[in-house]
C-alpha cells in the first residue's frame, strides 16, 4: 500500500485524476471501476476538463460502478446512475453501452451474479477507484463484511444512512439496502486507488493503513492488494503514526520513477 499525502482536497482529486489519465494514455481501452461521493465528484471534474482539453478520450473505456441503491429506478434523481450521468458520463465521449451500474430494480441475487459475469467478460477491472466511509466501508461493504465477499445485496448501517440522508428530501423514502461489489471483487482489480479528504475520515484512514486487517474495518483489506495507492489530504492523514515515513517514500518514489502507479 502506497500512501500519498496531498496538501488539500483539491490536490487529492487532481492527483487522482492524473493517475487515471496516465492509465488511459497507456491503455485507451482500460476498464475502470468507479465510485460515487463528494471526493469522486472533484476527481470527475478534472477528468472532464482534461477530456475537453483533448488530453484523453473515453471512447474505448468501459466502466463498472461499485454500487446502487435497491428499489430506486435508474432515472430517479438520487440513483447512482443519475449521479454518474450528471457528474461524468454526460460530459465525456464514453459510449453509453460501455457504462455499467448494478440494477436496483430486479432480483438482487440475479443482478449480483450477472454483474460479476459482466466484469469477468470485460477482462476484469484495470483500476478501481474508491472513496472511504467514516466507518471504514468501501463500496457499501459495511463493517463485518466478509473480506472475500462478491457482489451482493447489503443492509446499510444507520451511520451510513445518516451520512447519505443529506441527498434525500424530507418527503423521499431513503433506501436502506444496496447492491455492492464485494471486497473480494474489489481486490480482483489490477490496481486500486482510494481517495479520502477531511478530518472526519482520519480514524478510518488510520485503521485502513496502520490497523490490523479486520472485517470490522473493511478498507483494511486493501493492505492485501499488491498495488493499492491511497491519496489523502493532510487532515485525513492527521492520525497516521508513520506520516513522516509516508512523506519520505512519496518523495523517493517521485525521484526514482516519476510517477505513483
Amino acid at each position: 500500500m502506497r500512501v500519498i499525502i496531498a496538501d488539500s482536497p483539491e490536490a487529492v482529486a487532481r492527483m487522482g485524476a492524473e493517475q487515471c489519465i496516465r492509465l488511459l494514455q497507456d491503455k485507451p481501452a482500460a476498464v475502470l471501476g468507479l465510485a460515487t461521493g463528494s471526493t469522486p465528484i472533484a476527481l470527475y471534474a478534472h477528468l472532464i476538463q482534461r477530456r475537453q482539453q483533448g488530453e484523453v478520450s473515453f471512447r474505448q473505456v468501459r466502466t463498472f460502478n461499485l454500487d446502487e441503491y435497491i428499489g430506486i429506478a435508474p432515472q430517479h434523481p438520487q440513483s447512482y446512475r443519475s449521479f454518474m450521468q450528471k457528474q461524468l458520463f454526460d460530459h465525456i465521449d464514453i459510449l453509453p453501452e460501455n457504462t455499467h451500474i448494478p440494477s436496483g430494480m430486479g432480483d438482487p441475487m440475479a443482478e449480483s451474479r450477472a454483474y460479476e459475469d459482466k466484469i469477468h467478460s470485460a477482462g476484469g477491472i484495470d483500476l478501481q477507484i474508491l472513496g472511504l466511509g467514516r466507518n471504514g466501508h468501501i463500496g457499501f461493504n459495511e463493517p463485518t463484511s466478509s473480506l472475500s465477499s462478491r457482489t451482493r445485496a447489503k443492509t446499510l448501517t444507520q451511520e451510513t444512512i445518516r451520512d447519505n440522508s443529506r441527498f434525500f428530501s424530507a418527503d423521499e423514502e431513503q433506501p436502506h439496502l444496496a447492491i455492492t461489489m464485494g471486497i473480494g471483487t474489489i481486490l480482483d482489480a489490477r490496481k486500486v486507488m482510494l481517495l479520502a479528504a477531511g478530518a472526519a475520515k482520519a480514524d478510518a484512514v488510520k485503521a485502513m493503513v496502520e490497523g490490523p486487517i479486520s472485517a470490522m474495518h473493511p478498507a483494511s483489506a486493501l493492505q492485501m492488494h499488491p498495488s493499492t495507492l491511497v491519496i489523502v489530504d493532510t487532515e485525513a492523514a492527521s492520525k497516521l503514526e508513520l506520516i513522516d515515513y509516508y512523506r519520505w517514500v512519496q518523495s523517493e518514489t517521485l525521484r526514482v520513477q516519476g510517477a505513483y502507479l
